[in-house]
């Protein structure tokens, strides 16, 4: 075929188009609170209790995201008592852990809650609420929705917003579903919307150090006065404790002090360069563990004795944001007059 003559496929009803140039050699300044030179979001993962399981209504174990995760130690149609474990140590203990740490420097997090993992364990759930911490959609189970379709995927999201509204005690106004496709960023801005419930913020993204705005597909044939848009705040999987346990292209993080040193290489550059944000994902049963979570405070003794660092939620995020470059339909930020 001629790359010439090739065409690219029409645009779905909830899909967005790609962009490859974004904010180019000059950035918007974000004009962070307080001349803050960097934002940084603390995120939790929190999925224990809706992986994959047999118990769960599932046909296999949860084979991603543990200690000696890989497709090789999936089972079919049983129980793994080996997973199962690792993740009751994120939900029994890894979790009060973290959560100590973040009152220990007094910082903000945002959980990334799945519905059905909060739901059975509602002392944490209330506990992040109670702390300050903002509670954010990561879907109704911990599951690959790819083959979903959109009917589907927004009744788990519609669910996913009402249950950890009963769990938590707050509604999550952003979302950071993770495992779905291309057209789940529109679908969660549906979801919300068809219950009523106040939407700021979607993160399936990965592209930018920098929150941008998205015109949303299902805005397509209105006029431009009625357009809402999407706010995205870009995710990041470079910095993510995940990468303690993954084998998959490579070692990951092959020790505590190789993830505190790449933190702060990453911090020290985004804060050089000023008007940026960093990404700190992670998780009950793998920064939790003992000889991790030192890397971790010593990460944030180190950022809490620099001056002009915003450590804060996705949702103030959003909001400063919002307030600052309201949505203009086909930018992606043009800074309030």
């Amino acid at each position: 075929m001629d790359t010439m003559d090739f065409k690219p496929q029409e645009l779905g009803k909830w899909e967005m188009d790609r962009d490859l140039t974004g904010y180019g050699e000059t950035p918007v300044d974000p004009e962070w609170p307080n001349g803050a030179k960097i934002a940084v979001s603390f995120v939790l993962n929190y999925e224990e209790g809706a992986e994959r399981n047999i118990r769960h209504g599932d046909d296999c174990s949860e084979s991603y995201i543990w200690e000696k995760c890989g497709p090789a130690t999936e089972l079919k149609n049983a129980r793994h008592l080996m997973s199962e474990g690792e993740f009751e140590y994120g939900s029994r203990a890894g979790c009060w852990r973290v959560l100590r740490l973040m009152k220990e420097f007094n910082f903000p997090m945002t959980l990334y809650a799945v519905a059905q993992a909060f739901a059975k364990n509602p002392d944490f759930a209330k506990a992040c609420v109670r702390d300050g911490h903002e509670i954010g959609n990561h879907g109704l189970r911990w599951i690959n929705w790819g083959n979903c379709t959109d009917e589907e995927q927004i009744e788990m999201i519609k669910a996913a917003i009402l249950l950890l509204e009963e769990s938590s005690g707050e509604a999550p106004v952003g979302a950071y579903i993770g495992r779905g496709n291309i057209n789940t960023p529109a679908l969660v801005r549906e979801a919300h919307k068809q219950l009523g419930k106040p939407f700021l913020w979607e993160s399936d993204c990965y592209g930018d150090d920098l929150p941008f705005w998205v015109d949303l597909p299902q805005e397509r044939e209105l006029p431009d006065e009625e357009k809402e848009g999407l706010l995205m705040i870009p995710y990041a999987y470079v910095t993510n404790d995940y990468k303690f346990v993954s084998s998959n292209p490579g070692p990951g993080f092959p020790g505590a002090f190789v993830y505190e040193d790449y933190l702060k290489q990453e911090f020290d550059q985004l804060y050089r360069e000023g008007g940026r944000m960093m990404n700190i994902p992670l998780h009950s049963r793998i920064i939790g563990k003992p000889g991790r979570i030192n890397a971790l405070r010593n990460f944030m003794k180190y950022i809490s004795e620099k001056e002009g660092v915003w450590v804060t939620t996705r949702r103030d995020i959003a909001k400063h944001f919002q307030e600052k470059f309201p949505y203009v339909p086909g930018k992606l930020a043009v800074k309030k007059e």
